[in-house]
Formats: structure tokens, C-alpha cells, sequence
């Protein structure tokens, strides 16, 4: 058999993960804050980013389109056989990542405070509360050793050591620290932090002290009788004492803490306008960017440019053009998810939780004509704001359980149903798993009961014999 050469030309199709590919992924899972931040430290490393009000890009922008003639336009082509400036520059102002007026929602923003730190809440009372220098300096010291749960993390011991001061002088200072606001900050163990809550809060001597001091332990696994037996009162005021417990903070230095305040800003805000639901975008605090025009005229000037610095200028106008686009990448693919769970989830969103639909990533996916592993990053660390609450976007997607009239509900209704069983059962007779899955069969829900057990556990209610305990002596 012969050999010869042959130049054979095939067309075949395959993935090429590009620069812009693999930066829309990763802005694809951020969540706000870190969406951010990314752009914030873009705006430091690439002098062609520029941060805009909207005003100013819409001024500018028309200021921009009257500067260019077509001989910029012919020169700019002439730059770079890859590169169409003007075709970027284009893209940039029809591109706009601010979906509504600013004006109509409120920020989020401006209802967070200045957050003051509990080192420097504990510190400006211990100026207000000491004379002497010895006893600040111990204080100051003590503090600087406190968690941000607000324990001390530090013994007295070694704090007298370090300082070379006296052990008395040590406990006086970690006493009057005790005595600050937050109540129960400086506690060595969970024991004193609620006995100190206990104490200042007038209730010294009380069965909720006695509880506390001498049976912590024992309410963990909830033996409540035979707790009531050692002190010698009824169960009832056990169970009274227990729900007091629970309202004390059991790490008051949290409040303090920046991630602690609560707030969740949403992404997407959706609202109803007439019979229909509108999405709109939270844009605000988000920084709106732009191309510099002082560099785009560069690039489009006659006067010629040394050889580095027209590569490094073009290099840094395709890594902004290339944020700049998948940041509205982003924003499209997460306006396209935040569409279709409306469309699935109106009646949620018109009655609430019992009327939530099994949803999985596929359906959604399937919608919007986009892979599942998508969906799944723009759907992490995303909120939405609706007539029902904030919700995180995970929220909306779970698995369904068949009923027997062969509809299909969610297992966030079915778990909404499973606790307002538990919630309306004897005490004295609490349910059995079995029995649960009995109830649920007359609303005509199929569950298994190791399903039952599942979402019971997921919900944290204890299993009917540990509920019984707690009323039967």
C-alpha cells in the first residue's frame, strides 16, 4: 500500500473558554458585596475604568458621539485589524447596567449605621467609668483579649502575669467590665454570661438563677422533670424558667459584629404593577462604569504613541470592555433566572408558602434556554425582594411530593404542614412520625414516613418521646 500526503480541511465545532467566557463566569456567583468589591479593585489596577453617575455617563456620552468624525473613525479601524474601538465605545453607551431610576427605591444602604465596634464600645465606658491608670491600663487590656462573641478568651492569671499586677486588682477590673453594656460581656464560660443577664436583669434568687447555676447541663437533653425534682418545685415553673433562659443573648458581643446587623439587601425587587409582577434591579451602591474618554482619544489620535504604551493601553481597554460586558452579562442572565421564577411562582407570590411550586434547577434551565450550572451560580448568594418577603433565590427551588390527587406540592409547604401538625398537638399525646404521615394522608399528601422523620429533624422538632418528657414527670 502506498503512503502519500493528502491536505485534507475538516470544520468541526468546539468550546473555546475566552477571556470574556471565563470572567462572566466568574462574576456569575458573586453576591453583592463582592460583586462590589471586584469592581472596586478594577477601578484601582485599570486606569481606562472609570467610575460614573449616570448623568455624567449620558453627558458624556453625547459629548463623545459629536467629537468622532469618520476620519477617527477610518484611523481607529487602523489601529488593530482585531480591534473596532469605535464599535466598543458603541457598546459601552447602548450598554447600560442600571435598570431603574434611582430614585424610585429607597437605599438600602442608607439605613445602616456606622458600625461601632465592641472594643471601642467597651473602651469609651471604661474612660467614663475609671479614675485611676492602673485599673485602665488592666481594663484595656482585658478587653483587647475578648472574642467577638464577647467572651473573655484570656484568665485572670495570665492577664496579672503579663501586666505584673496584682490578682485582685485583675478581678476588679474584669468585674467592672462585667457591669458594661453589652449585659453578659467578659464571661469566661455560657454559665456566667447568663448569670450575669440573671443577676442584672433582678433576678437574683429566682428559680431561673437556680436553674442555671446548678443544672445547665441537664437542659441540653431537656430533663426537666427530674431537674424540677432537685429543686424542689413544680414542672411547670421549670418549663417557665426555660423559656425565660432562652431570651437571654448568649453571645452578647454579636450585636457588635458588622456581619450581625441583619440587613439583607436584595438583587432583584419584584412588584406588582396592576395584575402583573415588574422586576426591577437594585443598582444602587453598585459603581456604574465606564471606558475613559482620555484614553479612547488616545488610541484615535494622529499623534503617534511609543509601541509599549499603545500596548499597554490596548491591553487595558479589552480587559474594561471585557468587565464591563460581562457585568452586564450577569445582569441579564440573573433578569432572565429572577423572570422565570415569577412565571413559576406566581401564586406564591399572590397567596404565600402553601402555595409554593416544585421547582428544579432543569426547569428554570430549561426556560431561559441556559445550562443548569448557570442557573446555579446566579442563583447563589442572589436575594429577592417580594410582596411576600426576602427571599434568598435558592429559596424557590425544591423537590416536590405527590399528592394523591396527583398533583405535586413542594417540600417547603409539606414542611409548613408537618409543623402546624406539631404545633396544634395534644403536649400530653404528642404525634409519632406515623402518625404525622396519617394526618398528612388525610389531606391527601403520599410521604414516606422516613420523609416525615427527614423534614422533622430539618425543621430541629424533637422526636415525640423527648417532646412527651418534657410534660410528664
Amino acid at each position: 500500500m502506498a503512503l502519500e500526503a493528502r491536505l485534507q480541511l475538516k470544520q468541526t465545532q468546539r468550546l473555546v473558554m475566552t477571556q470574556m467566557l471565563q470572567q462572566a463566569i466568574k462574576l456569575l456567583p458573586l453576591s453583592r458585596l463582592e460583586l462590589v468589591q471586584t469592581i472596586r479593585n478594577e477601578l484601582v489596577e485599570n486606569p481606562l475604568l472609570e467610575e460614573t453617575l449616570l448623568e455624567e455617563d449620558e453627558a458624556a456620552s453625547t459629548d463623545q458621539e459629536d467629537s468622532i468624525t469618520e476620519d477617527e473613525e477610518q484611523e481607529a479601524g487602523d489601529l488593530d485589524g482585531d480591534i473596532d474601538w469605535d464599535v466598543y465605545m458603541q457598546d459601552m453607551r447602548e450598554m447600560g447596567f442600571s435598570g431603574t431610576d434611582r430614585q424610585e427605591f429607597p437605599s438600602y444602604e442608607s439605613t445602616l449605621s456606622p458600625q461601632l465596634s465592641l472594643d471601642d464600645h467597651l473602651l469609651w465606658q471604661l474612660n467614663l467609668s475609671v479614675p485611676d491608670e492602673t485599673t485602665r491600663e488592666i481594663g484595656t487590656y482585658l478587653i483587647g483579649n475578648i472574642d467577638e462573641g464577647g467572651y473573655l478568651t484570656t484568665s485572670v492569671e495570665e492577664v496579672a502575669e503579663s501586666l505584673n499586677v496584682g490578682l485582685e486588682q485583675v478581678e476588679d477590673a474584669l468585674q467592672l467590665i462585667q457591669g458594661f453594656d453589652p449585659t453578659g460581656v467578659a464571661s469566661r464560660s455560657l454559665k456566667e454570661c447568663l448569670l450575669i443577664q440573671i443577676r442584672q436583669g433582678e433576678l437574683a434568687g429566682s428559680v431561673v438563677e437556680q436553674v442555671v447555676e446548678k443544672h445547665l447541663e441537664k437542659l441540653y437533653e431537656q430533663h426537666y422533670p427530674r431537674i424540677a425534682r432537685d429543686l424542689g418545685v413544680s414542672l411547670e415553673e421549670i418549663i417557665q424558667s426555660v423559656q425565660t433562659i432562652r431570651k437571654f443573648d448568649p453571645k452578647p458581643g454579636l450585636r457588635f459584629s458588622p456581619e450581625s446587623s441583619g440587613y439583607i439587601i436584595p438583587d432583584v425587587i419584584v412588584l406588582k404593577v396592576g395584575d402583573e409582577y415588574q422586576i426591577f434591579f437594585n443598582d444602587e451602591g453598585v459603581p456604574r462604569l465606564r471606558v475613559s474618554p482620555h484614553y479612547y482619544n488616545m488610541l484615535n489620535s494622529k499623534d503617534s504613541l511609543q509601541p509599549e504604551a499603545r500596548k499597554f493601553i490596548e491591553e487595558k481597554f479589552r480587559s474594561a470592555v471585557w468587565l464591563i460586558k460581562s457585568i452586564e452579562q450577569r445582569r441579564q442572565t440573573l433578569f432572565k433566572v429572577a423572570r422565570s421564577l415569577v412565571r413559576y411562582q406566581r401564586e406564591f407570590l399572590d397567596k404565600g408558602t402553601a402555595h409554593l411550586r416544585p421547582l428544579i434547577l432543569k426547569d428554570v434551565a430549561e426556560d431561559i434556554e441556559m445550562h443548569e450550572s448557570t442557573v446555579s451560580r446566579v442563583t447563589t448568594n442572589k436575594y429577592m425582594h417580594t410582596p411576600q418577603g426576602i427571599f434568598e433565590l435558592k429559596y424557590f427551588f425544591h423537590s416536590g411530593i405527590d399528592s394523591m390527587e396527583g398533583d405535586t406540592m413542594s417540600s417547603v409547604t409539606v414542611k409548613d404542614m408537618i409543623r402546624k401538625l406539631v404545633d396544634s398537638e395534644n403536649p400530653r399525646e404528642p404525634l409519632t412520625d406515623q402518625q404525622i404521615v396519617g394526618r398528612l394522608g388525610e389531606e391527601n399528601v403520599r410521604i414516606a414516613r422516613r420523609t416525615v422523620t427527614k423534614y422533622r429533624k430539618e425543621l430541629k422538632i424533637l422526636q415525640s418521646s423527648r417532646r412527651r418528657r418534657i410534660y410528664t414527670l
